[in-house]
Order: structure tokens, then C-alpha cells, then sequence
């Protein structure tokens, strides 16, 4: 009887060796006293990009779209309405001569009794609120009118109307033209709305018989982030804040090289008066056939002074990304010759002055015009996007000694390519070392195992070199660009393996940031993406929580984890990372389980005297590896909390299978 029940549990341990099941549990040490690197305060951090709707119809909160009808087809999101024939008529001029930055504007004419006006269709709509006050403005101009109100030369009167896609009206405003006659002012009114409506449109009649000029309409919430007038949409800021990031990269991306060089990113164009902005054409419009998009420009109401202000807001360091003379490489690869640099180059350093510069400097006196005397406390630039080859390298030489000589303590962010490895990479890297680059910039699109495989990519990396950016990271589900790919939990739990291997080498990885960041449900380009949003709502992704655990619990110093004395690199399919957080006197430890089945795992912590009765875990973590959230079910993949137990020196704790988990104790 006996020897049966030991063949028995010797063919169960057989049988769950085979299926890769460990029957014993894993012994896990926790060095708390080899303390090695410091982790850097900017070490999780956020991408910023103009894709997927991102700025306007996204985190700028403008409802209005082509407010200025600068679209290549003036009148683009505008749609005319009349009863009849003879009504009124709309008539798009152009004022180059006067202002070249904003040249178009209308003249709308009312010949009749009957309502005659236009509508806009906001961003696939506008997301209207429900008690919500909004502050409607308009610039105009009178040119004549019938029937004058007594002391002003216009009586002409705008009826506007927020309507549902059935014609419900849920909010009017009435404003007033009392414009002198020759000169445009602006005029605002404000408005609550009665009901809750995703695609809203606005509705403008003109009321009198005559004719005016108007330019530059707007519609913003009054409850914007920090209650900015003319602000960003504070929802989805909120997911921002909540990550705790410590940087913002901006303004991108591909957008910074452009599709060619007279659509790059230029930052001086960006601040100033919103009626100065130069709108452009957003250079994701047209750029892949799946997802056309003809109606997606740039406004610019979200700027460099809002970028800056914005990375101030959540406590993140300000990372600008500046043109170095070259166009987007996969577009048409136009390049500025050599000689021709110095306007580029003057961008960089009247940038810094910018963000640096006290009251008696040219730029700094800009800022401080602009409401912010105090400095933005600038560390760090990039120098081009993702750029490759010796053209790249011959441009940024002339760009860094110019930096360099009149700012040497700017850190310069320098690409080593669109790939983490291959020709372009190893010319870059190689040339880059050999130049004492400050930062390389490291991309990896590509598939969960990669980023499993990778977890140890920087354990042999030269701790003398350039330190590490991981700027662009997101594991794709299907392939780059595909317009399949989703944010799986597959993919979320791949990403916090690699970025265990991240954390472990802190020395060398100084900052690291998922990317694309945001995207609009009906007007993405490009996924997967880490928030989703509609016009009312947004979403984390599986892939936001990761990011958000790792940025949430940073820590200070890393900390050895290993089994067997090595590396949890993805042994028995475990990755790990261990760091102490010295604010709080409190071990951190973040454990993936990537198998498909649950561990018992003993954590012993060397170098304490003994831990406390419990411990902080959070989980993460989802029963199929195709998990998504939704706006249905933004929550369905999220971290769970709870507390384990401690004794003595150990935890002993089962870690489910496909499982992030992160352990917090105090010491």
C-alpha cells in the first residue's frame, strides 16, 4: 500500500515535470544588503505624440474643429443650413496681407426672415455634459446691418444651439455682435447644457439681417485641468497625473521630422496668442491607406508653453524633441544642408533660453509675458526623432557643439535608430559610444516573446557609456503598423518582464516610456496605445497598468533578486526586480509569472533582522491572454490589492499563472 502510493505521487511529479509545472517551491533571495544602483527619479516616464487624435479631439479640449478654417478645404467639419434659397450665404476670404499666420475667415450674410447659419461637427462629434457650463467665443467684424440697436452700428446677433445627432437641443447661448465698425474684437458667452449627448454638434444661426465677418470660434468646458480657460480635458490629464511619470517627452514622434521639412514640428510657431498659431496639417492625415484620416491637422492650441506647463502640473521632467535638419526617413528622407543648420540650431538654444532664461533674456522675457516668470528648469533635449545613418551623425556633431558650448549642462537625447538592432542600429550605437553621446534613444515595436527574451538585454551593457532612454516601447499583438494589434494582456505582462530588466539595471537605463500614448476610439492611426478614449470617457489599457505599477513603486535603489544566484531573467518563467524606496523604508518587489500556471514561491530577505506580520501585494493580472479593458469594461484588467503574511525572514506566497504581481514591505 505503501509502495503504491509512492509509484503514485512519483508518476504525479513526473507528470507535472513534463507539463513544465514545478512541484517544489522556488526559493527566491532578496538581497536588501548589496544595495548597487540608484534609480533615477525620471525613470518611468510618458510619451507624447499628435497621433491618433492625441491634442485636438483629444487632450486639448477645443470642441470645435477648423475653429479658423485654415483645413486645406476651408469650410472641412462645417456644414451650411438654410430653409430656402436666397436666405444667406457664406463667403470664405482670405487676409494674408494682414496676418499671415491665420489668413482665412468668413462672411456670413443673412437676407431673410428664415434661420440661416452653420454647424460644426466638432471631432467625431462633441462630448457634451450635462450641467456642464460652456464658454462659446468668436472673433467678428461688422460689415453692415439693417436694423442697428440704439449706440452701436451692428445689431446682428448669434442664436447658438447644441444639438444631439436627432435634433434634441440640449444648450442655447445668445451672444450679441457689439462690435465697432472696421475692427475685430472678440466676443464670448456662456452656457449650460441640459443633458448628456457623445456626438454633439454645434449649431450657430445669425440672427438680424446683415452681414459680419468671424474668425477663430471656440468652444471649451469650464471644467478643463486646473480650470484653465481654453485648457486640456482634465480626465484624461488625471490618467496622466496618476501614473506619477517622472518626464514627458513631447511633441512627439514622427512629428517632429514631418512627412518633409515644411511639415516638421517648429516650436516657435506654437506659443504666443492662440490667433497667431500657424495651423499645419497633421503629418499622420494620410499616412498609412488602412486609416485615412483627411480631416486631422494640428492647431497648436496645445503648444510648447502648455507642454511645459503641463509636465510642471503632474511633476514630470520636460523632455522636448527638437528637428535636427532631417525629414521623416520612411517619407522623403529631405535633409537641410549642412550649411544651412543655423536657423535649426538657433531653435535649440532660444528653446532653452525659453524654459531656462531669467526676465532680462529675449525668450525668457517671452515666458514670463506668457505667465510664467519662474523657469521650467530644462535638463534635457533630444536632437532629432529616429533618425539613422551618417547624415544623422554629420548634423548632430554641429548640433551638440553648439549646445554643448553655451549650455554643457544639457543632457542631449540622440536616436540609434528605428530598431533595437540590425545595420542601422550597430552603426549608430557604435558611432555614438565612440562620440560620448549623453543618451541613446532605443525603439523596440515587436512581438510578446521578443520582449520576453530581451528581459536581459541590459545586464552586459557598458556601465561607462551612454546611458540608456527606452523611448518607444510596446509589444504588438499582431505586427507593427497592423491595424489589428490590441492591447492584450499578453502583450501588458511581456512588457513588465522586459521592464524588470529594465529597473534591475538601473545604472545604465535611465528612463524609459510606452508609446503611442493616447488614442481616439473613432480616429486612430496607429495601436495599440496605452489610454483610449472616446469624447466623454477614457480608459487604461492592460498596458497603462503595468506602466503605472512600475512608475507608482520606483523605489530608490535597486536591490539583487535572484534563484540560484543568478538573475531572475525568465527561469521557470519568473522575472523579477527588487529595489528599497528610502522615503518610506520599504522593500519593493515586482515578480512576473509569464507560464500558464501558478508558482509557489519562497522569498527570503538576506541582510534584515526580520519583517513585519504582513505585506503589501498587488496583483495584476487576467484569466486570458487576449484580455483587453474597453470602454464597456474599462477596469476588466486591473490591479487587485490585498496583504500577505510574513515570518521571519520569508514570504511564502503563490504567484498565479500570467501574473504581475508587486510586494511592498516595510523594513
Amino acid at each position: 500500500m505503501i509502495k503504491g502510493n509512492r509509484q503514485i505521487q512519483l508518476l504525479f511529479y513526473s507528470f507535472l515535470f513534463l507539463c513544465g509545472v514545478s512541484a517544489q517551491p522556488i526559493s527566491v533571495t532578496v538581497h536588501v544588503d548589496k544595495p548597487g544602483p540608484a534609480i533615477s527619479p525620471s525613470m518611468w516616464g510618458i510619451f507624447f505624440e499628435d497621433i491618433n487624435m492625441a491634442a485636438d479631439g483629444g487632450l486639448y479640449a477645443e470642441l470645435i474643429k477648423n475653429r479658423s478654417f485654415e483645413f486645406n478645404s476651408p469650410l472641412m467639419g462645417w456644414t451650411e443650413h438654410r430653409t430656402a434659397a436666397g436666405d444667406g450665404t457664406i463667403l470664405v476670404l482670405n487676409q494674408s496681407a494682414e496676418n499671415a499666420n491665420n489668413p482665412r475667415f468668413i462672411r456670413l450674410t443673412h437676407f431673410s426672415d428664415n434661420p440661416y447659419g452653420l454647424s460644426n461637427e466638432g471631432f467625431r462629434g462633441m462630448g457634451i455634459k450635462a450641467g456642464e457650463t460652456y464658454h462659446f467665443s468668436v472673433w467678428g467684424r461688422p460689415v453692415w446691418s439693417d436694423s442697428a440697436i440704439p449706440g452701436t452700428e451692428a445689431a446682428l446677433a448669434l442664436r447658438l444651439e447644441l444639438r444631439t445627432p436627432d435634433g434634441q437641443v440640449i444648450g442655447t447661448g445668445r451672444l450679441v455682435l457689439n462690435q465697432p465698425p472696421g475692427g475685430w474684437e472678440r466676443d464670448t458667452v456662456s452656457f449650460t447644457a441640459t443633458a448628456t449627448a457623445p456626438k454633439a454638434q454645434l449649431y450657430i444661426f445669425i440672427e438680424g439681417r446683415g452681414s459680419i465677418d468671424l474668425d477663430m470660434f471656440s468652444l471649451f468646458p469650464q471644467h478643463t485641468w486646473n480650470q484653465r480657460p481654453g485648457g486640456l480635458r482634465a480626465d484624461l490629464v488625471q490618467l496622466l497625473a496618476d501614473m506619477h511619470p517622472g518626464f514627458i517627452r513631447f511633441p512627439g514622434g514622427c512629428i517632429v521630422e514631418g512627412r518633409d521639412l515644411s511639415n516638421r514640428y517648429q516650436w516657435k510657431k506654437t506659443i504666443g496668442r492662440i490667433e497667431d498659431r500657424t495651423v499645419m496639417i497633421n503629418r499622420w492625415n494620410t499616412e498609412f491607406a488602412h486609416r485615412l484620416t483627411p480631416d486631422y491637422f494640428q492647431s497648436f492650441g496645445l503648444g510648447f508653453f502648455e507642454y511645459f506647463q503641463l509636465a510642471e502640473d503632474i511633476g514630470a521632467e520636460p523632455l522636448p524633441i527638437l528637428n535636427c535638419g532631417m525629414a521623416c526617413q520612411f517619407n522623403t528622407a529631405e535633409v537641410v544642408p549642412l550649411g544651412d543648420l543655423d536657423p535649426y540650431i538657433q531653435d535649440a538654444l532660444d528653446l532653452i533660453e525659453f524654459a531656462n532664461g531669467d526676465q532680462t533674456t529675449k525668450w525668457g522675457a517671452l515666458r514670463t509675458a506668457l505667465g510664467h516668470p519662474a523657469p521650467f528648469h530644462l535638463k534635457m533635449m533630444g536632437v532629432g526623432n529616429e533618425q539613422w545613418g551618417p547624415q544623422y551623425i554629420e548634423r548632430l556633431r554641429i548640433f551638440s557643439a553648439a549646445i554643448k558650448t553655451r549650455y554643457p549642462e544639457i543632457r542631449l537625447v540622440n536616436s540609434v535608430g528605428p530598431d533595437p538592432s540590425g545595420e542601422r542600429f550597430d552603426f549608430l550605437n557604435d558611432t555614438l559610444r565612440a562620440l560620448h553621446a549623453d543618451i541613446l534613444d532605443e525603439h523596440y515595436y515587436r512581438k510578446p516573446d521578443w520582449f520576453l527574451q530581451n528581459a536581459a538585454r541590459y545586464d552586459h551593457y557598458d556601465r561607462n557609456g551612454p546611458t540608456i532612454f527606452a523611448g518607444e516601447y510596446a509589444a504588438q499583438s499582431d505586427k507593427t503598423v497592423s491595424p489589428t494589434n490590441r492591447n492584450t494582456w499578453e502583450c501588458a505582462l511581456a512588457e513588465a518582464a522586459f521592464m524588470t530588466g529594465l529597473e534591475r539595471n538601473a545604472d545604465v537605463v535611465r528612463m524609459a516610456s510606452y508609446a503611442p500614448l493616447f488614442a481616439h476610439v473613432d480616429g486612430w492611426q496607429w495601436t495599440p496605445d496605452l489610454i483610449w478614449f472616446d469624447n466623454l470617457h477614457a480608459y487604461g489599457t492592460p498596458d497603462y497598468y503595468v506602466q503605472k505599477l512600475f512608475a507608482n513603486n520606483r523605489g530608490s535603489t535597486v536591490i539583487p533578486i535572484t534563484h540560484m544566484d543568478q538573475p531572475l531573467t525568465g527561469q521557470d518563467s519568473l522575472y523579477a526586480s527588487a529595489c528599497i524606496d528610502n522615503a518610506t523604508s520599504e522593500i519593493i518587489i515586482k515578480l512576473v509569472n509569464s507560464s500558464s500556471y501558478s508558482k509557489d514561491i519562497i522569498l527570503r530577505l538576506d541582510g534584515v533582522r526580520g519583517l513585519p506580520p504582513t505585506a503589501k501585494f498587488t496583483v495584476l493580472t487576467a484569466t486570458r491572454p487576449e484580455a483587453t479593458n474597453s470602454l464597456d469594461s474599462p477596469m476588466a484588467v486591473s490591479p487587485v490589492n490585498s496583504t500577505i503574511y510574513c515570518k521571519g525572514k520569508t514570504i511564502a506566497q503563490n504567484i498565479g499563472a500570467s501574473t504581475f504581481c508587486v510586494i511592498r514591505i516595510k523594513i
